[in-house]
């Protein structure tokens, strides 16, 4: 999904209406901190539940 010059245009203003522009860096400040608060959880999450062989290498797959 691609956004246009025009869909760009029209969530700044609808963000512009909805905090004002002195609140405005602060609520990006904080949605950038959540989304990478939320991918560190998720790359941490992905990473423990990945198997491990108890010989400490990968098993090879037969193609099965």
């Amino acid at each position: 999904m691609r956004l246009g010059a025009g869909e760009i245009a029209l969530l700044v203003v609808l963000a512009l209406v909805l905090f004002g522009a002195k609140r405005l860096p602060q609520v990006g400040r904080a949605a950038g901190e959540a989304i990478r608060e939320f991918k560190s959880a998720f790359s941490g999450v992905t990473k423990s539940k990945e198997p491990e062989d108890p010989e400490g290498g990968k098993e090879a797959g037969d193609g099965n």
